[in-house]
């Protein structure tokens, strides 16, 4: 198993910062793994075209050669590559297929009347069905590793090496300031929840790789 960082994220606006509006475009850290004959894609964040010449810089690699994706969560900011992935098996934890499913067909209702709105909401539907469900071990060392609270289904992988354990997390540990100062974002669906999921993600890794930052050393552990 191989990993990288294909693109770093950030956040639209950092609180941490003493930031106020939006200075730039949010979008998640993106990862690629490779075990075996698979090359699974972590968060396609980027819009395909721009994900696909990150992916020659970093790797030397094209979008087309990713076999697989995974995302942390429905968020769509995590998503923005899939039109350049369609031949790619789409996977996301199963508790969170159901919860986006849930929210779609509540938001559907209040949308009724509202012909645009609804046509986002119904391409959002048909996209959810497109996701299979993994088993808790993906590939190979990689396995997934619930962490509910930022989505209600919120899910990173695993990566466990000889020598070091390496998490991918999403949005539960945004960047190196929210890991730092032991905070969580305050979006999240849940909040107790995720302040929770926060807690076993830095009990179990020695490295970290936030939601919409570089990789990160765990303090705690180093």
């Amino acid at each position: 198993m191989e990993w990288r960082i294909a693109s770093i994220g950030t956040l639209a606006n950092n609180p941490l910062w003493n930031e106020k509006g939006s200075p730039r475009t949010g979008h998640a850290t993106t990862t690629v793994i490779k075990t075996g004959s698979a090359v699974l894609l972590v968060d396609p964040s980027l819009p395909a075209q721009v994900l696909d010449a990150r992916l020659q810089e970093r790797w030397g690699m094209r979008l087309s050669e990713i076999t697989h994706v995974f995302l942390t969560s429905f968020d769509p900011d995590r998503r923005r590559a899939l039109d350049g992935l369609e031949h790619a098996t789409w996977y996301m934890h199963e508790p969170e297929i159901d919860a986006a499913a849930s929210a779609i067909s509540e938001e559907l209702y209040r949308a009724e009347g509202d012909e645009e709105l609804s046509q986002i909401l119904e391409h959002h539907k048909d996209l959810l069905l497109s996701f299979s469900v993994s088993g808790d071990n993906m590939f190979d060392g990689v396995d997934l590793f619930p962490i509910p609270g930022y989505t209600p289904g919120s899910c990173g992988l695993l990566l466990p090496t000889p020598t070091q354990t390496i998490l991918i997390c999403g949005d539960t540990i945004a960047t190196q300031e929210h890991l730092t100062k032991g905070v969580v974002l305050s979006n999240a669906a849940n909040i107790e929840l995720t302040q929770e999921s926060f807690k076993e993600c830095v009990e179990i890794a020695d490295i970290i790789i936030p939601g919409r930052d570089n990789v990160l050393r765990n303090p705690i552990r180093s």
